[in-house]
């Protein structure tokens, strides 16, 4: 674990998973989900540093280790400053492993902050991943459209349901460690979620200033209730292939739901994931 200090002075708390004893052949940074934590990412992590990867993952402003107050409760102008904590934590580890490409991957929120990252600092990246991810403003059209009740609205799919978190999986081992956990399940802040929406329906529905050369993966469950039967995902690649973006495989898992990393079919996930990080970076 290692901290940085943010531009508003919140201390930014950073898992690491480095290789043992040779050299790191790449970089790649995680930004996890809303109410979770980079630790939940470790299966993953793991695997990437036995095979020669450094994998650096912050807990965002207002989660884990980087709870300043309520979690999820990111601070004034907190939605911008967590992206900007990601733009940071990158050129930090860009200087301490030079000449090597960096992979940026984002689950849920934390693709979301890479949609947003990417309009304007995507020099930084050699490659991108979204998982998880969706058409952010027609997500939230859809919440409005619910009446605000936004993990309401995605468990709804998935009648009779066992717990409120079933949407994310069908693992039970899974939903319940999270159910469990005092560092999960939780919103961020009414401020910042509105200045997300705001930021959805002006600049990411338009990413006309991402290169058309970026690789973009991007990976989904068919069963994700973000997704509206797949019509969500589709629409953002649709969106980037539109902007002139040529490099974006599409995989869509049969039966999966949110959390596609913490599934009954994982291994299969991490295999597909871990075979196009090596793709990219070699």
């Amino acid at each position: 674990m290692s901290t940085f200090t943010s531009s508003d002075g919140t201390i930014i708390h950073v898992r690491e998973w480095l290789p043992a004893g040779r050299d790191s052949i790449g970089i790649v940074q995680i930004a996890h989900g809303m109410g979770e934590y980079a630790g939940r990412y470790a299966h993953f992590a793991d695997r990437l540093a036995d095979l020669g990867y450094a994998v650096y993952a912050n807990d965002h402003r207002g989660h884990g280790h980087s709870i300043a107050g309520a979690p999820g409760d990111l601070g004034a102008d907190g939605w911008n400053l967590l992206v900007e904590d990601l733009v940071a934590l990158t050129k930090l580890v860009r200087d301490k492993h030079s000449g090597i490409p960096v992979v940026l991957f984002g689950h849920s929120l934390g693709s979301f902050a890479v949609q947003q990252y990417i309009l304007d600092h995507s020099g930084l990246v050699d490659d991108v991943i979204l998982c998880g991810t969706t058409a952010v403003d027609q997500l939230f059209a859809r919440i409005a459209d619910s009446g605000g009740d936004l993990l309401g609205l995605f468990n709804t799919r998935f009648q009779p349901t066992r717990t409120t978190a079933d949407w994310l999986s069908r693992d039970e081992a899974q939903v319940d460690a999270y159910l469990t956990h005092p560092w999960c399940g939780f919103e961020i802040d009414p401020e910042n979620m509105a200045a997300l929406a705001s930021a959805a329906a002006d600049r990411l529905s338009k990413p006309t200033t991402v290169p058309t050369d970026l690789p973009i993966y991007v990976m989904v469950g068919d069963q994700d209730p973000l997704n509206d039967d797949l019509r969500l995902s589709d629409l953002l690649i649709s969106r980037y292939r539109d902007a002139g973006l040529t490099d974006i495989p599409y995989r869509v898992y049969p039966g999966a739901r949110h959390e596609i990393l913490n599934e009954i079919n994982r291994d299969e996930v991490e295999d597909d994931l871990i075979a196009w990080i090596t793709r990219a970076t070699d």
